[in-house]
């Protein structure tokens, strides 16, 4: 498998440093308000490469952390009149109502940074204690001229880092590219004991103390956004080598922006969208689908035409989904015919394309290619009429497929949702006893009713099939 790597800017083979075992971190959310669009392409990347990582036989422990004491959270909090806690508890609990949505499995482990704090001022301390930070005036910084290879993240010299840094009104730095570690308390504002006086941690620390608490000192996998890059994962990489002597991640990976209309996405532009309301609107399967549609790497162009597209793409999977699902159970034969045999043989070349596709740096969009013509293959074998085997054995090789995307795989309903489906169900049952007994009127009725509901009937040889317009 190749994966694209910011710090080596080229694609390498990758193999985690534990053979059968990725440790894999995922920058996780600010949580001061629910998730936008751009917050959710990277987490949907980083949950496919999980996935498929998994689906490739490797045991995978992820992390992903909260950021929850942060300026914006503090600022929101002063607003609304609230401890900065609640705001954050908050919207823990609302990105998880998204995140399910999206069916992005939950972390192995979720950290937040206020459950990190010992950790984060032992880890501050093993720097000053190093010569890589200084305590000034109750806030620590990190020394980044003790850091030579400062930069190579974002291949960008120290040089011209210093130029176009300054140092804010009340720090006392040594240099301007120094960034701050530990933060003074300020009046008003959360602060922690430490042998530096009250305080809290800055951004960049929580994440390397999260690592070297969960998942050791070298980590085969970081992932984030490409806005990331710099400060943040710079920062992260010279306070962790400072601290351990040792390289921090092996294999650095970013995903692009996403534009609306073509234009940067910001609060500024009034463009920014969050994925409930999108979700409201399409549905949060389409929001992954559309998150996928184009590789990690490439910018991604938020339309509603593109959002409806991919509504439209997702029937079409679904159709064929659900088409194989009634064959397998109502087809009039079990066993296999020899041309049946041989046209599951056939679906291999299928999985290999996606394997390809994958394999080749997480290529979501040429692996949907080869699920959109395997799920043409199969509409046309369903015509057929083949038994009951070939069409579970075909929908398991489908489903396999999308299972590793994270599409139609681990949905959960909820109780009126299956409660309209025996509601369905019941009405089917009444209109299929009616046309019994002749009463085609009351049979009508029925499914006008439905059809109000948006459901379309298809009366086929095996029964009645039905499905969500």
């Amino acid at each position: 498998m190749l994966l694209f790597n910011t710090l080596t800017r080229k694609k390498e083979i990758f193999e985690p440093l534990e053979p059968g075992v990725v440790r894999f971190y995922g920058c996780g959310p600010t949580v001061y308000n629910r998730i936008h669009i751009g917050n959710a392409r990277a987490f949907v990347t980083f949950d496919v490469l999980r996935r498929y990582l998994i689906f490739k036989g490797y045991k995978v422990k992820f992390v992903q952390n909260f950021t929850d004491v942060d300026d914006k959270i503090i600022r929101k909090a002063n607003e609304e009149h609230v401890a900065f806690s609640e705001i954050s508890e908050k919207y823990i609990d609302e990105y998880f109502i998204d995140a399910k949505g999206l069916n992005i499995l939950a972390a192995d482990v979720h950290p937040k940074a206020t459950e990190t704090i010992p950790g984060i001022i032992a880890l501050v301390q093993r720097l000053i204690d190093n010569g890589s930070a200084y305590a000034a005036g109750g806030d620590v910084y990190f020394r980044v001229r003790s850091f030579p290879s400062y930069g190579k993240l974002s291949n960008q010299p120290l040089e011209a880092l210093e130029d176009g840094a300054r140092i804010e009104v009340g720090e006392i730095k040594e240099s301007p590219a120094d960034f701050t570690l530990w933060k003074a308390a300020k009046p008003g504002e959360p602060s922690w004991q430490s042998p530096w006086g009250r305080g809290r941690p800055g951004w960049h620390i929580e994440c390397s103390a999260m690592c070297l608490e969960h998942l050791g000192e070298t980590i085969d996998i970081h992932g984030g956004g490409s806005d990331l890059v710099f400060p943040h994962h710079e920062n992260e990489i010279a306070q962790s080598e400072a601290a351990t002597g040792k390289p921090y991640v092996r294999f650095w990976l970013h995903n692009a922006f996403i534009t609306i209309d073509n234009h940067k996405m910001g609060k500024s532009l009034n463009n920014f969208f969050n994925v409930r309301d999108a979700a409201e609107k399409y549905g949060y399967e389409a929001i992954r689908y559309f998150l996928l549609s184009a590789h990690y790497r490439s910018p991604l162009n938020y339309t509603a035409d593109s959002l409806e597209q991919s509504v439209s793409a997702l029937k079409r999977l679904h159709n064929t989904r659900d088409n194989l699902s009634f064959i397998a159970v109502n087809a009039l034969r079990d066993e296999l015919t020899p041309e049946e045999q041989t046209q599951l043989v056939s679906y291999a070349a299928y999985h290999e394309r996606f394997l390809t596709a994958m394999d080749d740096d997480l290529n979501t969009a040429d692996a949907l290619a080869a699920i959109f013509d395997m799920s043409r293959a199969l509409n046309s074998a369903a015509a057929k009429n083949p038994g009951r085997e070939f069409a579970r054995k075909a929908l398991s090789a489908f489903s396999d497929l999308l299972n590793a995307l994270g599409l139609f795989s681990e949905q959960v309903t909820d109780n009126s949702e299956q409660s309209e489906d025996e509601l369905i169900e019941g009405l089917i049952e009444k209109r299929s006893a009616a046309r019994a007994a002749k009463d085609f009127k009351e049979s009508d009725r029925i499914r006008d009713e439905l059809k109000a509901m948006g459901i379309t009937l298809e009366d086929t040889p095996l029964g009645v099939k039905w499905r969500k317009d």
